[in-house]
């Protein structure tokens, strides 16, 4: 491979910079991306892999990044599972059949990902076989929290009052079905593995809106069986938990290879919580990329610099990067890292 310093990286081994890609950054902030994106609507460009493949690689011809990932949704799945999924012109995705009674469980299907989403595996092998081997792939999926969050409240939610609800007052409910999801995104993860992705992140994007306590209860083990699962795949595995400074800890009892970070703490007191057997991916804010390239240098240098040069640093937004983030300012972000994190 011609650039493998994201899998060294997540592997704690010496590279001769610190490798850096990006949340969403195969998206709407390139305008080759919208050029696509008036032809087509957005589950058409996820189910055709063509266009996913052209896509992905968008950001790896232009920007000089480490990785690519995938041009997918976490709410792919869904359909195989029975779901009902549309994405609303400016509104997101909408649940036309949310998931609220213990009958709505049991009419979950759990397929074969293979089966249930063949155009993903279609456009990892395509992809694959268009990079040949100038970056690694990275396969996702959502966790099972995120996703449950999506399948109950019916589409995108502040207040998670569905999903709590069933938490808190029909706890066998919810079991049942965080035991179904569960099964799903193993299978997924590990068909997306199959077909070429070189590494997976599980992003649990709303798991913030939870305490500890309840995480540790409602969430943790269902993660855990992701996770555990793709131990013996071969391929790092990164765990993302937005939201959760207060509850690192947590998050690093459900596994994963490399511990995702966002803004909302510094790297090298997240790093010390999650322990130096994990490498750690993150975490400048997002909308760091709308200030002057020299504030930009800055915050990186602070981030590199609270990373010590320590092995297993993986340079990466806090979170997924805005849609009208100038593409001239996440070019300079990605040479700032590149050129401060030279061994």
């Amino acid at each position: 491979m011609q650039n493998d310093r994201f899998l060294k990286a997540c592997r704690r081994e010496q590279v001769d910079c610190t490798p850096v890609w990006l949340m969403r950054q195969a998206g709407r902030y390139m305008a080759e991306y919208m050029e696509i994106r008036t032809k087509y609507d957005f589950l058409t460009m996820c189910k055709t892999p063509e266009l996913a493949t052209e896509v992905t690689l968008q950001p790896i011809n232009r920007l000089g990044v480490d990785a690519a990932i995938l041009f997918a949704d976490i709410l792919l799945p869904l359909e195989g599972m029975g779901i009902n999924l549309a994405f609303a012109k400016n509104e997101g995705p909408v649940i036309s059949n949310p998931v609220r009674r213990i009958q709505d469980v049991e009419n979950i299907r759990i397929l074969e990902a293979e089966e249930a989403t063949p155009y993903v595996m279609e456009a990892i092998r395509m992809i694959r076989k268009e990079l040949a081997g100038r970056a690694p792939l990275i396969g996702f999926s959502g966790a099972p929290f995120t996703i449950a969050s999506y399948i109950i409240e019916g589409g995108g939610s502040k207040e998670y009052k569905n999903c709590k609800t069933m938490m808190f007052g029909a706890p066998e409910v919810w079991d049942a079905l965080m035991e179904k999801i569960s099964e799903v995104l193993l299978r997924y993860l590990k068909a997306q593995i199959k077909a070429g992705a070189q590494a997976v992140q599980m992003f649990d994007s709303w798991v913030g809106a939870l305490s500890p306590d309840d995480y540790e209860r409602y969430v943790l083990p269902y993660s855990r069986y992701v996770l555990s699962g793709l131990k013996d795949e071969g391929v790092p595995v990164i765990h993302f938990a937005n939201n959760a400074s207060a509850m690192l800890e947590l998050v690093v009892r459900a596994g994963g290879d490399v511990i995702g970070i966002d803004w909302r703490i510094n790297l090298d007191e997240a790093w010390r919580r999650i322990g130096y057997d994990r490498a750690v991916q993150g975490n400048l804010d997002p909308f760091t990329l709308f200030a002057p390239p020299r504030l930009i240098e800055e915050k990186v240098k602070r981030i590199l610099e609270m990373a010590e040069n320590r092995p297993g640093h993986i340079f990466n937004l806090g979170h997924g990067i805005n849609k009208e983030t100038p593409v001239e300012n996440v070019m300079a972000m990605v040479e700032a890292v590149h050129k401060y994190s030279r061994r």
